[in-house]
């Protein structure tokens, strides 16, 4: 009780000095300009469908009458064309959805929120540690609105029919299941697979299972030094008994064929998460918000759903996540109503509507304590309060650059640590673009 009277006592705090702040700018005048709309309209961009957007920012406006969000649905593949194209012509939104994959990319588009406006100390009071990722030496990239955490799914017939009683915990424990759960022909060939690992081109979230393994052992894989963002991934980790060589080994080895123990993966299966549909793969690592699509794919699948897998012994539970902010444009022609709807929509009741529309965890503390009675949403949200993610400077290069890691090591072309290293230079030299 005493806890939430803080928080409460907190989230006032905040709300009255954003207000402060905002009157003597001028976005909030004292006066006679409390009329519906005075404020004017703000316009935002995001790839969430507008069946999805629109009833929660109805409900959004019809509570914030002094100014009106108005949503416009981009494409995916065509949101930073789009984005650009309407920069150039003077006539880009005021605000967007990021996510923490582009919040590099876009940084220099978007307005840093000072820590003077919005301490440092109240973001992390108020979000998940997840949204660390839009945290800056200057300010706040985007006020952080939901976690997708990684999770590990499976399906409990082939448990069940092995004698397995409940998923693996640990790594370890999971690499003691592979012998009974992957099954093989005649001819050796694996017909199911426990586990879809080793491998780069057929691993749905390949890229994320490595970042979350990397992170386990202690690595943050991009740091910011004196202002300027660099690669440590070939540095350090904080847990002594690995190194990110041996993290890379361990996930290399199930596509070794040599390695009897654990070898469940090759090139001749679809990708993972058909494999997973079909019922030949019986752990899959999928985020939250691919719950419906897998339940759609196969509605008579015996599915559950468990939390990533942790390294024996570690100080400290973590997964990856996928995080989604509110960003404030600096092209903006109305920046101070932009940035009262965005800090509203972060600290009010949009952020616990908008998560329930999408699937997904809040990342404010608060609502995580708030879990939904359904069957998923509890685990998600454990995992969401665990989970971390990392400054991505370009999704299409690092997804080249870790398959490239991953290739070289199972070709021999290269051993884990020069693997490492090579990754980790032209992950520094995407971050000099």
């Amino acid at each position: 009780m005493k806890g939430n009277f803080q928080l409460i006592i907190i989230i006032v705090f905040i709300a009255l000095a954003i207000f402060g702040i905002l009157v003597f700018s001028g976005a909030i005048p004292i006066g006679n300009n409390g009329t519906p709309g005075s404020l004017g309209t703000v316009v935002l961009w995001g790839t969430i469908k507008a069946s999805t957007m629109v009833p929660i920012l109805e409900q959004f406006n019809n509570a914030n009458p002094t100014f009106v969000v108005k949503y416009v649905q981009k494409s995916p593949e065509s949101f930073d064309q789009d984005l650009l194209e309407a920069l150039a012509n003077g006539a880009g939104p005021d605000m967007f959805f990021l996510p923490d994959n582009l919040a590099f990319h876009y940084a220099n588009k978007i307005v840093s929120i000072p820590y003077s406006s919005y301490p440092l100390a109240s973001f992390k009071n108020n979000f998940a540690s997840a949204g660390d990722v839009f945290l800056t030496s200057k300010g706040i990239l985007a006020f952080p609105l939901s976690i997708d955490p990684l999770m590990m799914y499976y399906n409990r017939s082939m448990l069940d029919a092995n004698g397995i009683v409940s998923p693996p915990v640990l790594w370890d424990d999971l690499v003691n299941l592979v012998p009974k759960l992957t099954k093989k022909d005649d001819s050796n060939k694996i017909i199911k697979s426990a586990v879809a690992l080793g491998h780069f081109s057929n691993i749905t979230n390949a890229k994320d299972i490595l970042a979350a393994l990397f992170m386990q052992a202690g690595n943050g894989i991009i740091a910011e030094r004196n202002g300027v963002f660099i690669s440590v991934l070939n540095g350090d980790v904080s847990n002594q008994k690995y190194n990110l060589g041996s993290i890379l080994k361990f996930y290399t080895d199930f596509a070794d064929p040599n390695n009897k123990d654990v070898y469940s993966w090759n090139k001749s299966f679809p990708n993972s998460d058909v494999a997973f549909s079909a019922e030949n793969l019986a752990f899959y690592f999928g985020f939250a918000s691919e719950l419906n699509s897998l339940i759609n794919r196969n509605p008579n699948q015996n599915l559950a759903v468990a939390s990533f897998p942790q390294i024996k012994g570690a100080s400290f539970k973590l997964t990856d996540a996928h995080v989604t902010g509110i960003a404030l444009l600096a092209s903006s022609k109305n920046f101070n109503t932009a940035f009262t709807a965005a800090s509203l929509m972060a600290t009010g009741n949009f952020a616990s509507q908008f998560v329930l529309a999408t699937g997904v965890a809040p990342a404010r503390r608060d609502l995580l304590k708030v879990k939904p009675a359904d069957a998923y949403s509890p685990i998600f949200y454990d995992s969401a309060l665990y989970a971390r993610s990392w400054l991505d400077p370009s999704v299409a290069d690092t997804d080249n650059i870790f398959q490239n890691m991953v290739d070289k090591v199972l070709s021999n072309d290269m051993t884990v640590g020069s693997a490492i290293s090579d990754a980790s230079g032209k992950l520094g030299l995407l971050l000099l673009q």
